[in-house]
């Protein structure tokens, strides 16, 4: 059985930041992706294919997975009183359609974004708010992911409207810790990024760019 939020600690790299109005999660470069280390979900035969490509807009992460499941991330330290928005660029390419998002069997995402906070000594204890590009679902739906209430889902794209089209989302996650998780949470620890498809033994391809915190 997949545990969202050990997998995500173990995959954090920690990196140190300087409090602007916008704080930049991601360079995604060639030389980045080699630092950050890959955690394949266990239980998942293989692990999700990331690799750097370039448009118009900057560098993107190309995110391919094939009956697979893994992440990466980094653990940074985020004021969420100065910059308490998430920004997220992204797009599905190939999306999940007709999964049932909301069971263990249905549970992948073409694309999600992990925003996490340790609330305790051990990975189990941490809670996480997953962002996610549902191929099902509308946006603005919530729920706890069929593993861990300690993870809510929460829907800011879907490919029912925007399907290999480039989207971009915000969500205040102070907000949303306090909303889904009852937690006044001032700093965040980490963000991670996965593609899985490892439950429903599908196909999906989808891109990440520019995802950085705002204060607006």
């Amino acid at each position: 059985m997949k545990n969202i939020i050990l997998i995500l600690l173990l995959i954090l790299i920690q990196v140190e930041v300087g409090y602007t109005t916008e704080i930049k999660v991601f360079n995604f470069t060639e030389n980045e992706l080699s630092e950050l280390q890959v955690r394949k979900v266990r239980g998942a035969d293989k692990a999700t294919i990331y690799s750097i490509g370039s448009n118009e807009r900057g560098n993107f992460l190309k995110a391919v997975a094939d009956n697979a499941a893994s992440g990466l991330g980094k653990e940074i330290k985020i004021d969420l009183n100065k910059t308490p928005f998430i920004n997220i660029t992204w797009k599905v390419e190939k999306d999940l359609s007709g999964i049932k998002e909301d069971t263990k069997k249905g549970h992948d995402f073409a694309a999600r974004v992990f925003a996490v906070k340790k609330t305790g000594a051990t990975p189990l204890s941490n809670r996480a708010i997953n962002y996610v590009f549902s191929s099902n679902s509308d946006i603005g739906l919530n729920r706890p992911s069929p593993y861990t209430k300690k993870s809510i889902d929460y829907v800011l794209s879907t490919t029912k409207e925007n399907l290999n089209e480039w989207v971009t989302v915000k969500a205040n996650v102070k907000d949303d810790f306090k909303k889904f998780h009852n937690l006044d949470v001032n700093e965040l620890d980490g963000l991670a990024i996965m593609s899985d498809t490892d439950n429903s033994q599908m196909k999906s391809i989808a891109y990440f760019q520019n995802i950085y915190f705002s204060a607006e």
